[in-house]
């Protein structure tokens, strides 16, 4: 368990620059000092000892203001930066590696009112290694977010997440798919990637602005085919009256 404790405090100033030492982690992160709390009350969930457990994770949440069932299953180091407000459900799975940031939610959505139906039963997601979710994030129901996944923040998941996808939106909507290993072995704060995004929603915009201008061109074009076409009519007509005049004079005459 210590052992584990310190990887955790490791992995905390990999990911952190603002981390000085392992005593200011210990002493200073909300994030390592609930895993403390986490790992106790877990390990009396295994062992049958229930009612400690929720009491020792409610310290914990009252210590920490994050809020982690002890039924719950997490990997090795996890990273919760900032902290405050993070909720982690009951049958929520976390691989190893990941990164959560402060108000990101891992709930459920089926209804309370059949809570009894729900028991022992997959209500929260599972979260595969190396995965980012950003502050605000809520990821609900009993989804899976592939390994190296990226939820922005504040973007609401509740279905499936491939791998190596980054989400942003509500609802969630994939907007780069990382495919490179040294784009999955980049760290992305936030789960939210800086440069330039394409955004599903001006994507689909453009789209159509395109295709009325495609439209729109191809209008002009048949209506310089209808007015050429109705020049040459003039001009048939005009060479007729012409040609038939004279004879029509003639035969007046006669």
């Amino acid at each position: 368990m210590f052992k584990s404790l310190r990887d955790e405090v490791d992995g905390m100033m990999a990911r952190d620059p603002a981390a000085r030492s392992r005593l200011e982690v210990v002493l200073c992160y909300p994030g390592f000092q609930v895993l403390v709390t986490y790992r106790l009350a877990n390990w009396l969930w295994r062992h049958g000892f229930r009612l400690p457990a929720r009491f020792v994770s409610h310290v914990g949440r009252v210590l920490t203001g994050i809020e982690i069932h002890p039924g719950a299953k997490i990997g090795h180091n996890l990273f919760i930066d900032h902290g405050m407000g993070v909720v982690i459900g009951e049958t929520s799975e976390i691989g190893d590696n990941v990164t959560l940031y402060h108000g990101v939610t891992l709930g459920g959505v089926s209804p309370s009112e059949d809570s009894d139906s729900q028991r022992e039963q997959k209500r929260h997601p599972t979260l595969c290694d190396g995965v980012i979710v950003g502050s605000g994030a809520q990821v609900l129901g009993p989804v899976r977010i592939g390994a190296n996944a990226r939820i922005g923040a504040n973007a609401v998941v509740a279905k499936d997440v491939g791998a190596c996808q980054t989400m942003v939106g509500i609802p969630a909507k994939a907007v780069q798919v990382r495919g490179a290993p040294a784009a999955e072995e980049k760290f992305v704060a936030y789960g939210t990637p800086t440069g330039e995004l394409p955004d599903p929603v001006a994507r689909a915009i453009d789209g159509l602005l395109q295709e009325v201008h495609g439209l729109r061109a191809r209008v002009n074009e048949l209506e310089s085919q209808t007015e050429a076409q109705q020049q040459r009519l003039s001009s048939v007509e005009n060479q007729g009256e012409e040609t038939s005049g004279p004879h029509d004079q003639v035969t007046g005459k006669c």
